[in-house]
C-alpha cells in the first residue's frame, strides 16, 4: 500500500483499505472524528463499532489491554487470521464503542499488517453503505462512497467469509459469531 496512505490515515483520513476478509472503510483508531466520518458516510448506528486492525500484537498494549496466559495462549493460536476478539477497554477508548468492549483483530495478509505497522491501528467498518452488500471489489466501493473518501487501495477482489468474532474476559473465551475460522471451545 502507499506511503502517502500512512500521512493521510495518521492524519485523520479515512480511505478504503484492503483487509484479510473484504475491503473496509478505515481511519486511524487513536482519531475519533474521523470515525465519527465513516458513520455517517455509512449511514451506521453508532451502537454497531467497528473492528479495529492492528499490525500486531504488541499494538493490545495501546488500548491498555492485558492479557491473562489463557487469552495469550487462544491468541498465538488464531492469530494472525480472521479472528475478532472482544475485549474490554479502558474508557478513553470508549468512542470505538459504547458498550465498552473492542474488537480486534490482527490479519493474516502480510501486506496489510506491513501498513499497520507503518499507520498503527485503524478502525474499520465494511466498506458499504448500511443495508446493502460489502465492496469485494475496488469499483463497488467507489459506487457507495464516490469522492467522500481520501483514497482507495485496490487489491483486486476480495471474497472471504466474515470473521469468526469471540469475546475474551479474564480466561474466559466466549464465541459470538461462528466465521471464517472454526473454533472450538
Amino acid at each position: 500500500m502507499k506511503n502517502d496512505f500512512v500521512g493521510i490515515l495518521i492524519n485523520g483520513g479515512v480511505g478504503i483499505v484492503p483487509t484479510d476478509t473484504i475491503y473496509g472503510i478505515a481511519c486511524s483508531a487513536f482519531k475519533e472524528k474521523a470515525l465519527e466520518k465513516i458513520f455517517d458516510l455509512k449511514g451506521r448506528d453508532e451502537n454497531k463499532p467497528p473492528v479495529v486492525i492492528v499490525g500486531d500484537i504488541s499494538d493490545l498494549e495501546r488500548f491498555g489491554i492485558k492479557l491473562s496466559s489463557n487469552a495469550e495462549r487462544f491468541i498465538k493460536k488464531y492469530w494472525p487470521g480472521k479472528v475478532s476478539i472482544i475485549f474490554d477497554v479502558s474508557p478513553e477508548f470508549h468512542y470505538l464503542d459504547k458498550n465498552r468492549g473492542l474488537a480486534i483483530r490482527l490479519p493474516n495478509d502480510e501486506r496489510v499488517r506491513n501498513f499497520l505497522r507503518k499507520t498503527g491501528p485503524l478502525a474499520t467498518s465494511s466498506a458499504n453503505t448500511q443495508g446493502f452488500p460489502p465492496a469485494k471489489k475496488i469499483e463497488e466501493a467507489r459506487n457507495y462512497f464516490g469522492d467522500k473518501v481520501d483514497f482507495y487501495e485496490d487489491f483486486g477482489e476480495l471474497v472471504s467469509a466474515p470473521s469468526t468474532i469471540v469475546k475474551i474476559k479474564g480466561d474466559n473465551i466466549e464465541i459470538i459469531r461462528q466465521g471464517a475460522v472454526d473454533i472450538v471451545l
